[in-house]
Order: C-alpha cells, then structure tokens, then sequence
C-alpha cells in the first residue's frame, strides 16, 4: 500500500478522530481538519500531536471550518504547500439534532444543511482543482444509514440532511470519474456508544412548540426512540469499524474500490435499499450510453 496524503474533516472528534489515527497509523500522511484549533479545540491538537509522537506517525492538525469558504480555502493551500499534493479527501464533518421537527426554526435546518451539505461542496471547490490537475484521487463521503434505512422519529434535520450530502455523492462521483477521481462512500449505522454524536446533538429553538409535542400524544417518544436505537445495536457494536473500513478502502488498488460500504451492526435496511438504487443507478447510465462514467479512468 502506497502512502497518502489525505485531508479528513471534522477529525476533532467522533469517527473523524479515530479515522484520523487509525488513517496514521496504517502509514500515510494524514491531516487532522478542525475548526478553532488555537481555542476550544486546543486540547485536540495536543492530542493529535501527541499521538503522532508516541506512535512515531505522521498525522497532523489543520485548521478548517467546513462553514468558512476562506477556512477551507487556507486549510486545503496550507496541506499544499507542505506535501505538494493531496490524494485523498475525506467528508466526515457533521452534526445531528433531535426533536419535534416542527420545534426547529428555518434557521436552524440551514445550519444543519451549511455543516452537513455545504461543508463538502466548500471543500470540494478548494480540492479537487488539485485532483483533477493530478489526474488521479479518492474522495470518500461519510454518509448515514438514514438516508434510506428505518428512520426513527425526532431525528429530521439530521436525517434530511445526511440525505441531501449521499445525493451530491452520488450525483459527484459520475462527474469525477474521466478525471481520473474514484469516489466511495461510507454508510455507518446508528452507533449509540463511542462517538459524541447524540451526546452532543442540537435541540429545537422553538421549546414551547417542543413542549406540545413533549406533553401532548408524543409524551414518552424520545426516550423511547433513543432507548430502542441503543437496544437494537450489538453489545460487540464498536465505532472504530468504520475507521477500519475506511482504512480498507483507502488501502485499495485504484479502481477497484467499491462504491458504497456498511458498517451497520444494527441492520436497519439501508444496505438493501441502496443496493437497489445503486443498481437503478448503473442501468440508467448503461442505458444513456454514459456507462464509461461508473468507474474511474486511469489517467497515464
């Protein structure tokens, strides 16, 4: 396996951090995206590079707010100008909310939009540019089993969301491929333990919209909706498997990895609904005579 140089947001934390590591520790140069790193995430970057040390790896702290068009514009020059390319970028930012849907603000969906969805598109304005000159990369989207397994209550923003990046995945990859640019997307399940991502999920502004629903015939729907996630996952379920199959994926020979992966110990049904639009996928391409554009080129 050939080392890479790879860019991974929102590494702070969450899958992002123990991909990061594990990303290191399989040998390649890995760079650790995150916002306010000389503020709250202080002790994060300690943590990165004290990692690096006692592991004698090569993995790095870069700041980069996916919500800031310069942040990212500065994060992606900044890895440039020290490695001199990039080989792989990882879309790992994000966030979840819980709650009535109708208790969030309009505001609130964007935001959830801005750092699920549109992190990726400032991301990509600033990378690919560099992949497509190179001809050759690996853009690999951290997507959810939500965006078509079962889908508990209380979880919509999130879930719209999550929805709306595995769309632009999908709709990127064709358009990637004659570049010489191979796409692949994670699709982890709803893992309860071993990630900040509920213990840190954002909550309606609207409280006493929320409280209608809270008091009202839904009283008893959150704890219930979270306690049977957390019931239907494994006592084995470990969040570090997604790390592990990304680190399989990155190690792959070019052109050969596969278009979606699932870590979904919790086997809500996502696998077999994507299964069947990706092939819907494939045949509408076949039938266009646009067939050429499912898998990468191999640019000489």
């Amino acid at each position: 396996m050939s080392k890479q140089v790879i860019v991974i947001t929102g590494a702070s934390s969450g899958f992002g951090a123990l991909t990061a590591r594990a990303l290191a520790r399989a040998g390649h140069t890995v760079y650790a995206s995150m916002r306010e790193t000389e503020g709250r995430n202080a002790p994060q970057v300690a943590a990165v590079a004290a990692f690096s040390s006692e592991n004698n790896v090569d993995l790095k702290a870069v700041e980069l707010d996916v919500a800031s068009d310069a942040s990212v514009q500065a994060g992606i020059a900044r890895v440039i100008e020290q490695e001199g390319h990039i080989d792989v970028i990882i879309h790992n930012a994000g966030h979840m909310s819980f709650g009535p849907a109708e208790a969030f603000t309009p505001e609130q969906f964007a935001e959830l939009f801005d750092i699920n969805v549109l992190s990726t598109q400032r991301v990509n304005r600033a990378a690919l540019p560099y992949l497509r000159k190179q001809g050759t990369g690996l853009v690999v989207w951290v997507s959810s089993s939500s965006t078509r397994g079962g889908t508990p209550p209380y979880l919509s923003p999130y879930f719209a969301a999550k929805a709306a990046m595995d769309s632009l995945a999908v709709s990127y990859a064709s358009e990637l491929t004659r570049w010489g640019i191979e796409t692949s997307i994670i699709v982890p399940g709803a893992f309860t333990k071993g990630t900040n991502h509920f213990a840190h999920s954002g909550s309606p502004t609207d409280k006493a919209r929320a409280a209608e629903y809270d008091e009202g015939p839904y009283a008893g729907v959150p704890d219930q909706a979270l306690k049977g996630l957390a019931a239907l996952e494994p006592a084995d379920a470990d969040a570090g498997s997604v790390a592990v199959a990304i680190v399989d994926v990155v190690g792959m020979p070019f052109g050969t990895r596969p278009f979606r992966v699932h870590i979904d110990p919790s086997q809500d049904g996502a696998e077999i609904v994507n299964g069947v639009a990706d092939r819907v996928r494939a045949e509408m391409f076949r039938r266009i005579g646009l067939e050429d554009l499912l898998k990468p080129r191999i640019n000489a």
